[in-house]
């Protein structure tokens, strides 16, 4: 079942996310404001599908994650899971057999899926939200916000790919002061270290959410989704790699009609109309 298919309410006892394909937006509110916005497994499924199924939808222009009332969210419900496991031993090696496709899975497709996503952040970021928050393209956040890496407070190792945002973004120092210590930010620290894109006051977030919104869904997404690729990419190459992968992205992206487009809207002094594609 594709993104469009989908009612406009998903939940459950455990689920509640709110997924909507309206238009050129998908956008994903995480629903269980009473605790939160923690997500359980189910849930973290039905994101997934989502995401995986607006990757190959060629009407889509943006990805918006936000949270409903005063979080974004709050991390893997671990309560949930260990309540649902209660008096039974995990079988060995069922974390690591499961993480890849759950949790891990999620940052992956937030990394990979050539679409922008917006990310709106208010109240607690925590653990697996501050790892969305960093895997999307531009995350605006309430200065209020908490950014959080709870992970040793609570006696186990950082997941969801902790340990390689971080020190890309603000450098290893900080990463330890973060995820080692339990370094809170605030959104406006978050903004001011590097973390996110901008923090904004708590009245002006919806605004500027849906500024960077509008942008995009105008924005030359082929174009758009090539140079994310590349970008990420290059973090793990040499330059020679980066110049081969913006060659094929180059000749790709020369192909489309949006370049056409933009070539029109030059010669003609006027603003481009990218329809993404």
């Amino acid at each position: 079942m594709g993104a469009r298919d989908r009612p406009a309410r998903l939940g459950g006892p455990l689920v509640s996310v709110l997924i909507d394909a309206t238009d050129d937006i998908l956008s994903v509110r995480f629903d269980r404001p009473e605790r939160k916005n923690a997500l359980d497994m189910a849930t973290l499924r039905l994101v997934i599908e989502a995401l995986e199924a607006a990757a190959t939808d060629d009407a889509l222009r943006v990805v918006l994650l936000s949270g409903s009332g005063g979080d974004f969210c709050s991390g893997a419900d671990w309560v949930s899971t260990n309540k649902a496991a209660a008096g039974e031993r995990p079988r060995t090696g069922s974390i690591q057999r499961r993480l890849p496709l759950q949790a891990h899975r999620l940052i992956e497709l937030l990394m990979e899926i050539q679409l922008p996503v917006v990310c709106a952040v208010r109240g607690w970021a925590a653990g697996l939200g501050f790892q969305m928050a960093l895997a999307a393209d531009f995350t605006i956040a309430s200065e209020q916000a908490c950014f959080w890496e709870p992970f040793l407070e609570r006696g186990f190792s950082p997941d969801t790919g902790s340990t390689w945002l971080l020190p890309r973004l603000v450098g290893i120092a900080r990463a330890k002061e973060i995820l080692l210590l339990g370094r809170k930010l605030s959104g406006r620290e978050a903004a001011e270290w590097g973390l996110i894109m901008q923090a904004v006051p708590d009245g002006e977030l919806d605004g500027a959410i849906q500024a960077i919104v509008d942008r995009l869904s105008n924005a030359p997404t082929v174009a758009f989704g090539l140079a994310k690729r590349g970008l990420h990419r290059a973090l793990e190459t040499g330059l020679t790699e980066a110049m081969e992968t913006e060659s094929t992205a180059l000749e790709l992206t020369s192909r489309s009609g949006d370049f056409k487009e933009g070539l029109a809207a030059f010669s003609e002094r006027r603003p481009p109309n990218f329809q993404g594609v």
